[in-house]
C-alpha cells in the first residue's frame, strides 16, 4: 500500500473541493494514485460540489443549541441557497449538529483565513523555537513547523475539527456531503459563544 502523504491529499482536496478525511480516504482506496482518486471522488458524486462553490448563498437559518444547565449556549448561522432547502430536516439537522459541535469544541474561527495573521506568526515562532531547541536542522524545522501548524488549524477551525459525533469526519466533510445530497452549497458563516458569566 502506498504512504499518502499529506501534501497528496492537500493536492486532492484543492482540485477536488472534497474535505481532507475523504480525499485521504480516496487515495487509500486508490492506492496514491491521484488521478484515479479524482475519478473515485467524482464518481461518488462529490467532486460535483466544486461547481456550487461559486453561487450565493443568502438563504438558511440562525440555529441555537443551549447546553444542559443553561449555561452555555451557541448561535450559529448556516447558510443554502433557497428558502426549500432551509426548511428541510437534513439542513436543519445539520445546522444542529453544528451548533452542538461548537458547544462541544470551541473553535476561535470558521475557517484558517479567519483567524488574525499576528496570530500565526506567533504560533509559529513558537514552534520554530521548539523544534530549534530538540536540536532539529534548518530544513526539517520547517516541515516541523508547517505541520504542527495544520494541526493548529485543526485544533481552532470549525471546518476543519473532526465531528464531536463522529470522529472520522470533519465538519467541512459534512458540509461536502449535504451539499452532494441536496444540490445546493452550504456554508457555515458564523457563530457566536455565550458562556455565563464571561464577559
Amino acid at each position: 500500500m502506498a504512504d499518502i502523504t499529506a501534501v497528496a491529499v492537500r493536492e486532492l482536496r484543492e482540485r477536488t473541493g472534497i474535505g481532507m478525511m475523504q480525499c485521504k480516504k480516496a487515495l487509500v482506496e486508490t492506492d496514491g494514485d491521484m488521478e484515479k482518486a479524482v475519478e473515485h471522488l467524482r464518481k461518488k458524486g462529490m467532486a460535483a460540489v466544486e461547481k456550487r462553490a461559486g453561487r450565493d448563498a443568502n438563504e438558511g437559518v440562525v440555529m441555537s443549541y443551549i447546553h444542559p444547565g443553561s449555561r452555555l449556549g451557541v448561535l450559529v448561522e448556516v447558510n443554502c441557497e433557497t428558502d426549500f432547502v432551509a426548511r428541510t430536516e437534513d439542513f436543519q439537522a445539520f445546522a444542529r449538529g453544528v451548533a452542538m459541535h461548537i458547544a462541544a469544541e470551541g473553535p476561535v474561527a470558521v475557517s484558517r483565513e479567519e483567524i488574525d495573521p499576528a496570530t500565526i506568526d506567533k504560533e509559529k515562532e513558537i514552534y520554530l523555537e521548539q523544534a530549534k531547541n530538540e536540536g532539529k536542522p534548518e530544513h526539517i524545522a520547517e516541515k516541523i513547523v508547517s505541520g504542527r501548524l495544520d494541526k493548529y488549524y485543526q485544533e481552532v477551525c470549525l471546518l476543519e475539527q473532526a465531528f464531536v459525533k463522529d470522529p472520522d469526519k470533519t465538519i467541512q466533510d459534512l458540509v461536502t456531503e449535504l451539499t452532494a445530497k441536496i444540490g445546493e452549497k452550504i456554508t457555515v458563516r458564523r457563530f457566536s459563544c455565550f458562556r455565563l458569566g464571561e464577559s
